[in-house]
């Protein structure tokens, strides 16, 4: 009699724990601006949500003019060539082997050019990887075909699978579940039932493995995207400076269902956060994941 008292208490909390989840996630969406769902004829990037995403994406801008101007320079001395030594004006042909001068300006200036973009690109690349002071510590797990999240100065970690089953589609039972996370029917396989939520302008340091093959955990607004390696632990980090859900996707052939395998990520503020992180701890704490992370040989 009491063990059957004890489940039906238990599968009441379960039950609780889940509706007050999904309820605080339907309340704390409403207002928040969606970052990285496909916009009908979108080009460029994602908008920058942190200091590394506007890095690279001047970075980016810059080498463009450079290769802009290296392309209109080397197509003009083609034509150059074409025109001015075609067969007509030039019936005799010269036969000279070698340009001294020439030889050596293309050897330098493409050196000169390549000390220029490295001048710039190397500092972004190790701002990347040289972990500020972090308010926050983050280990992520890839899994086929899901997330594991764990917050381990919390105490607690869950997996983050995505709404829906990708092949059967948008269905009815689909667009409730999403609607029920606070979610829009075009959202489907861009969210995920439990969300990393972090706190605005929060440095978040992440810690990133996988349990079974390489995935590669990818968020473009914040310019992040680092591999997740089997027995191999790489730390990258980011701080949102702007509220909203920022949507990512695993970004490694992973297998069947990599396509199913979406990131969303909430940036609230630190009061919202707060109240989460003690739901959060609840709700996750103690609970069992299925994660085996594969050690290196």
């Amino acid at each position: 009699m009491r063990i059957g008292v004890f489940f039906t208490k238990l599968a009441a909390f379960l039950t609780a724990a889940t509706v007050s989840g999904a309820a605080w996630a339907q309340d704390n969406l409403q207002d928040l601006e969606r970052v990285g769902k496909p916009i009908p004829g979108g080009k460029g990037f994602q908008p920058a949500a942190t200091e590394l995403a506007r890095d690279l994406q001047w970075l980016d801008g810059m080498i463009l003019w450079i290769i802009t101007i290296i392309t209109l320079f080397v197509t003009a001395l083609l034509v150059y060539a074409m025109i001015r030594y075609r067969a007509k004006r030039n019936p005799e042909p010269a036969r000279f082997t070698h340009h001294s001068a020439i030889e050596v300006t293309w050897t330098v200036v493409p050196i000169l050019i390549l000390i220029v973009i490295g001048s710039f690109s190397l500092p972004i690349l190790f701002k990347q990887l040289e972990i500020p002071e972090s308010d926050i510590t983050i280990k992520v797990t890839g899994n086929q075909w899901y997330w594991t999240y764990e917050y381990p100065e919390a105490g607690f970690e869950f997996d983050a699978n995505m709404i829906g089953v990708g092949e059967a589609g948008l269905t009815e039972d689909v667009r409730a579940e999403l609607a029920e996370y606070g979610y829009s029917g075009d959202e489907f396989l861009l969210a995920t039932d439990n969300a990393v939520v972090v706190p605005v302008n929060a440095v978040v340091r992440l810690q990133i493995t996988a349990s079974d093959v390489i995935h590669s955990w990818t968020i473009p607004a914040f310019g992040v995207k680092l591999d997740a390696i089997p027995g191999r632990l790489q730390e990258t980090w980011f701080a949102a400076e702007k509220e909203g859900v920022y949507f990512g996707q695993c970004s490694e052939l992973c297998g069947i269902n990599h396509a199913y395998m979406p990131i969303t990520v909430k940036v609230v503020s630190q009061e919202v956060y707060d109240e989460w992180l003690e739901g959060a701890q609840a709700e996750f704490a103690g609970l069992e994941t299925s994660v085996t992370v594969a050690s290196a040989d």
